[in-house]
């Protein structure tokens, strides 16, 4: 297969671009440093200022599939600059995406986009499938404007699927790294009395059903990228301090959290019981259903 990716310099973008150019697909990829990214990669680089201008149609033309994933980092303290730089990734961003897809020719017959479990809003102890309506705060409305622009492309012809992603297990960044250096000291533990819901997936099954999204014609929609068995943050909290051999009894209140980081901290203390049934439905199968397995094997890798 040809397939383009955005946000391919990113934690799951290397991972994807190994994974397809294992395989043998020709792997394009669009970012603001094509050199930098050409480096790193060693594919095909082209330069694209994702706030700014539509997508090159020649990074896209002729492709099989789109691979979706640029967009501002959310694990950062939140103040009203932040919070519009991550709007603007991914509403405008995606947004100029699809004006280049709209140039294309021949269009590429799918584009998988990432999208955030953060659409939900905070649910409590509700299983959420992806049926669910979208939650009203502020990553809620970032997500809903992210999928909006995202499924614009379905009036193009193309096969859109959105990947709703949970916190992924991955000890070189995002929220498993941020924890390791506590919870190796021995001074991690639940959060905000730990009884909120952790949705969570292994890298390699978020890698995984990216490139299931991609083979398969019958896939399109929402899809949650959460493992079958959402955990509470104290489960979550004991399974990690098993899996290092240390004690993850010290609790953290929420408001350490909240001077931490800001309004980000909201994703942390509620959370959501998503749970993948369109996914498995559509017939992925999790290589890491089991949270003590798959934190053994993030931790090893």
């Amino acid at each position: 297969m040809r397939v383009t990716i955005t946000g391919a310099t990113g934690r799951i973008g290397t991972k994807l671009v190994g994974a397809l150019r294992e395989r043998g697909d020709d792997v394009t990829v669009l970012s603001r440093s094509p050199e930098r990214a050409r480096a790193a990669l060693d594919v095909e680089a082209m330069a694209w200022q994702p706030e700014s201008e539509p997508a090159p149609a020649a990074a896209l033309a002729g492709r099989h599939g789109v691979i979706h994933l640029a967009g501002e980092d959310v694990a950062q303290r939140w103040d009203a600059e932040t919070k519009q730089r991550l709007l603007a990734s991914r509403e405008q961003g995606t947004r100029n995406l699809v004006a280049g897809l709209r140039a294309a020719e021949p269009r590429p017959g799918a584009l998988i986009s990432s999208s955030a479990v953060g659409w939900y809003g905070p649910r409590g102890d509700e299983p959420v499938t992806e049926d669910a309506p979208a939650g009203d705060d502020f990553l809620a409305r970032v997500c809903g404007a992210w999928e909006r622009e995202a499924a614009a492309a379905e009036e193009l012809g193309m096969r859109v699927v959105r990947v709703r992603t949970g916190v992924v297990l991955d000890k070189h960044g995002g929220a498993l790294a941020r924890m390791l250096p506590f919870f190796k000291l021995g001074v991690g533990g639940p959060v905000a009395g730990g009884r909120q819901y952790m949705p969570w997936i292994h890298a390699d099954d978020l890698v995984g059903l990216y490139l299931t999204a991609l083979d398969g014609a019958g896939w399109s929609g929402a899809v949650n990228a959460t493992a079958p068995e959402p955990v509470t943050n104290k489960e979550f909290s004991r399974a990690l301090g098993r899996a290092l051999r240390r004690p993850a009894f010290a609790p953290v209140p929420g408001f350490a959290v909240r001077v931490l980081y800001g309004e980000m901290a909201d994703i942390v203390v509620h959370g959501q019981r998503a749970v993948p049934e369109r996914t498995q439905a559509l017939g992925y199968r999790f290589r890491h259903p089991d949270l003590s397995e798959a934190l053994r094997s993030a931790l090893s890798g």
